[in-house]
């Protein structure tokens, strides 16, 4: 009985929040998540000095520790941005999605759509990844991710539900009736996009890449299911333009001609890995990781961060869609 309580109230608390939040008008909404970011940033908790440590990673020793501590400050004012939209992205007209995405590169993924061409989008934990998923549903691409099954599983099914009716297809990780790896392919080949994040890998079967100077594992997913299905591996990164959202398109990565297919995911993800870090130095505010994510971190238990693995229920679902199909297969 005790070990329900605590997922009730966490069912609880986000169903409020979407009942609650929706009813809001905009303004005063935006103001107390706002104040929430900076009431977290100044009690400095566990999230706030994980962010602190990797985007020192991100900004190098050079930063002066006054800014970098603003720039913080800055990236829980983004992450508070992120859930505000998740409470009212359902009710956000379809002209306002559309309308206020700052697309760079778009050509990219209607070309391979318009002939019929399935692709493979991997997008790092930045900006508002649903907004993005929002867009694309709108303008014509559907797209297919897959969910992790949280706990507790109405939440999970509350999560879901929101996705799907943003219009994305969500396939669960584990309990369905195929491998999710296996539906993705048949997707991809059917001409649909698939979108995975794909920045952090929690398997430790992961593929070692170079990541602002130091060593991360990143899941193996994207990249073998364009080795698989030869649909192109794109990467996008996402940001806040102002009151807007921006969505960068990367180029393709292509498969490389020769190697072993352990060699050729090897160096696509690094490639793409490559690519998530010229994004995120562009927006480093915009960078969601609140979790430690280097290797050198995660052998040190590191104290000044969330434990590895240790995620709240809307962490787990902010990251859900791709960090189970990125280690399939």
């Amino acid at each position: 009985m005790k070990a329900r309580f605590p997922r009730r109230l966490t069912t609880w608390a986000y169903t409020a929040g979407w009942a609650v939040v929706r009813g809001l008008p905009e303004p005063v909404a935006r103001g107390l998540f706002q104040l929430g970011a900076d009431v977290a940033w100044r009690r400095n908790s566990r999230g706030v000095r994980r962010l602190t440590g990797n985007l020192r990673r991100v900004a190098g020793p050079e930063l002066p520790e006054p800014e970098l501590r603003l720039l913080v400050r800055a990236g829980m004012r983004s992450y508070a941005r992120y859930w505000l939209e998740v409470f009212r992205l359902p009710v956000m007209s379809h002209d306002r999605i559309v309308s206020g995405a700052r697309v760079v590169n778009s050509e990219v993924l209607f070309e391979a759509h318009a002939a019929g061409r399935g692709v493979v989008v991997a997008l790092p934990h930045t900006g508002n990844w649903d907004h993005a998923g929002a867009w694309a549903v709108l303008v014509g691409m559907p797209f297919t991710t897959v969910a992790e099954r949280l706990e507790p599983a109405a939440l999970f099914d509350r999560f879901v539900a929101y996705r799907v009716a943003l219009g994305m297809e969500v396939l669960p990780l584990t309990g369905g009736e195929r491998p999710p790896f296996d539906v993705l392919a048949e997707r991809l080949r059917s001409g649909r996009l698939v979108c995975l994040l794909g920045d952090r890998d929690l398997s430790k079967r992961g593929i070692e890449v170079s990541f602002f100077g130091g060593r991360t594992r990143m899941p193996a997913g994207p990249a073998l299911l364009a080795i698989r299905t030869g649909a192109p591996l794109v990467p996008a990164t996402l940001s806040y333009a102002g009151r807007d959202w921006g969505i960068r398109v990367h180029d393709p990565i292509p498969v490389p001609v020769a190697g072993s297919t352990t060699a050729k995911v090897t160096t696509m993800t690094q490639r793409l890995a490559d690519a998530f870090a010229a994004g995120i130095a562009e927006h480093p505010q915009d960078w969601h990781m609140l979790q430690r994510l280097w290797l050198d971190d995660l052998r040190s238990g590191d104290p000044r961060g969330l434990p590895a693995g240790d995620h709240s229920a809307g962490q787990a679902a902010g990251h859900a869609a791709g960090q189970g199909a990125g280690q399939a297969g």
